[in-house]
């Protein structure tokens, strides 16, 4: 640094900073903390003329510590003190000195929201993300519902447990959730339940069950739809299914339909996200001979007619090796080096 600043009086600090391929910010920055290094040992900036003494500051403290004054804001204070024909300071000047002593807050106890940490949870199989919600189904009348529970497994989109109620209750939600881990083996420790903040999803009947289980859970952050990707998803392949009715007669249309959808979903469905294999397929692990098969299909195809296939041999979309919700975000670092200029790593 030393160098380069006696050189800069000669050839300025451009041609100073090139000729020792040094960065020009990286000199500049250094200016800057010498600076304000020197500032500091020469001490803080004076007190303007016009401000108060010392002792005048420990007055107007003393008057708004007084027992007559000790809960009234300052702008009163100083009103009052202007009708006795006595002026200490102005408004503003009496927040500075409170702040000063940070003596400043808001007196009502107003309710401050916890920070939500964003549900970040990976999936590489099935068995090991699932994600459940509660939607509305239109009964018979106006302002008549029934409540569809679905229970999803987000890696292979496969529905695992399902209920139709006419209401929304927890002990309801409790049951849905035992019985589907009994009936697909659900070992301790090997789960994560993924929901929003419903009250049945924050219930403590589920928390307790989930905790006796040893299945963890999580929740989305408040109002973010985007935290539960795959149940919102799922809600609207079943709301805009052909044949899917404006309202349901009664509790027993409504399971008909659920039961020959679900059916149709797992087991027919091409899901877009999972290489346009079915639910089931991946779910029970058969996904890799059906790839197997659609790639030899693709193969012959390729072999009749090679001209149709003009930039590559034709292959089968892949299955996901992962699923997210929430995937961390890879940051780059910037780093500066002097020999060879700005290397940017992930």
């Amino acid at each position: 640094m030393k160098a380069i600043e006696e050189l800069h009086l000669t050839v300025g600090t451009a041609a100073a900073c090139r000729a020792l391929a040094l960065p020009r910010a990286s000199v500049y920055r250094q200016r800057h903390l010498a600076s304000s290094s020197s500032t500091a040992l020469a001490g803080s900036r004076p007190s303007p003329e016009r401000a108060l003494t010392i002792g005048e500051r420990s007055e107007v403290l003393e008057v708004l510590h007084s027992e007559r004054f000790v809960d009234t804001a300052p702008a009163d204070v100083h009103a009052t003190l202007l009708d006795e024909g006595k002026y200490l300071a102005s408004v503003s000047t009496m927040y500075r000195i409170l702040a000063a002593n940070e003596e400043v807050r808001e007196r009502r106890n107003q309710l401050r929201h916890p920070v939500y940490k964003k549900p970040e949870l990976l999936a590489t199989s099935p068995n090991q993300v699932w994600s459940w919600d509660i939607t509305k189904l239109l009964g018979p009348a106006k302002w008549t519902y029934f409540y569809l529970y679905v229970i999803l497994d987000i890696f292979s989109r496969y529905v695992v447990g399902w209920m139709v109620a006419t209401c929304e209750a927890d002990c309801l939600a409790k049951r849905l959730i035992g019985e589907t881990c009994e009936k697909q083996g659900i070992e301790p420790g090997t789960l994560t339940l993924h929901a929003d903040r419903g009250s049945s999803m924050t219930s403590k009947t589920v928390a307790f069950l989930l905790a006796d289980l040893g299945v963890l859970k999580t929740h989305s952050r408040p109002h973010v739809s985007d935290d539960n990707p795959y149940s919102e998803a799922q809600f609207k392949t079943l709301k805009y299914r052909p044949g899917f009715p404006e309202r349901f007669g009664c509790i027993e249309d409504a399971r008909a339909f659920c039961r020959e959808f679900f059916l149709w979903y797992n087991r027919q469905h091409h899901h877009s996200g999972i290489g346009f294999l079915t639910p089931e397929t991946v779910h029970e692990g058969r996904a890799q001979q059906v790839i197997d098969v659609r790639k030899e299909v693709l193969l012959a195809a390729y072999a009749r007619h090679p001209e149709r296939f003009v930039r590559k041999v034709p292959i089968p979309a892949p299955l996901p090796g992962a699923v997210w919700i929430n995937k961390p975000i890879e940051r780059q670092v910037v780093v500066a080096v002097p020999e060879t200029g700005l290397i940017v790593t992930p």
